[in-house]
């Protein structure tokens, strides 16, 4: 019997093996030229046989910079994200908030709207701040994305937890900040690892704003605009830009990593109610 079960999945085995090599080969191939001597680029050869690291060196010198920036603007997104979206998600939650179904039905919509739609409208109401090209400008841009995700994640979640656990919270004095605080916070641990997580990615991956709200023409720009210092109408310089995308691709590797039992964990939060 467990031989005939053998012999029916291989060839499903074998499929995922061939699915995973092929999704994988863009990023091989991405290392795989991060690697390579820039003459021997174009012979496309499946291994760096002309090995270096020259590339690399090229990059450290001149992307830590917007390497810098884009870290201070995910982690700013993640802060802001949080501090915004779990709040708001408790009270629509556990609070009696007016109107809460049709504030849940905007949130929906408003992950519907372009990017490039709202890239437009902050680059005129930034213009008038005096907020172009600024941190907190990009910080806060990068955020509007991220929290409709991150209250609806919250609401899910926090709408499973038992009534009774704030009624003992409230029973011995708490009120309903330390309640959120002391008792709805710790527990919703998994969905704030998962909403701070995406906010990250959002925030890492951007481009659309930060080129949009750039005008200084580089002074804080994010790495996803510094790999564009190496495509040019009349030059590409394929081993930086891939060892670019190499460097910036192993922060986010390293934190879905760590965070991926968190993430499972809160994705899934308020999917199934007892």
């Amino acid at each position: 019997m467990e031989h005939q079960k053998v012999r029916r999945t291989w060839w499903k085995t074998a499929l995922g093996v061939l699915f995973t090599a092929l999704m994988l080969f863009p990023l091989y191939w991405m290392v795989n030229v991060s690697f390579t001597q820039r003459s021997a680029i174009r012979s496309g050869d499946v291994f760096p046989r002309h090995f270096t690291l020259s590339h690399y060196d090229v990059v450290l010198h001149q992307q830590l910079p917007y390497l810098g920036t884009s870290i201070v603007v995910g982690l700013g997104t993640v802060v802001l994200t949080l501090v915004i979206s779990a709040p708001a998600a408790f009270a629509l939650s556990k609070l009696y908030v007016p109107g809460r179904r049709a504030l849940s039905f905007v949130l929906l919509v408003a992950q519907m709207i372009p990017a490039v739609v709202m890239a437009l409208g902050f680059y005129t109401i930034y213009t008038r701040l005096g907020i172009l090209d600024t941190l907190p400008g990009l910080i806060l841009a990068d955020s509007t994305i991220a929290v409709p995700f991150g209250v609806m994640l919250f609401t899910a979640f926090m709408a499973g937890i038992p009534a009774e656990l704030l009624q003992a919270a409230q029973i011995d004095g708490a009120s309903h900040w330390r309640s959120f605080r002391s008792v709805v916070m710790p527990i919703a641990r998994n969905s704030a690892v998962t909403v701070g997580l995406f906010a990250f990615l959002w925030a890492w991956s951007d481009f659309l704003f930060a080129s949009t709200l750039n005008r200084e023409g580089g002074k804080l720009r994010p790495i996803t605009m510094g790999l564009y210092d190496y495509i040019g109408s009349q030059n590409q310089e394929w081993g930086p830009l891939m060892a670019t995308a190499v460097l910036a691709s192993i922060p986010t590797a390293l934190l879905l990593l760590v965070a991926q039992r968190y993430v499972a964990a809160g994705v899934t939060a308020g999917a199934v109610k007892d």
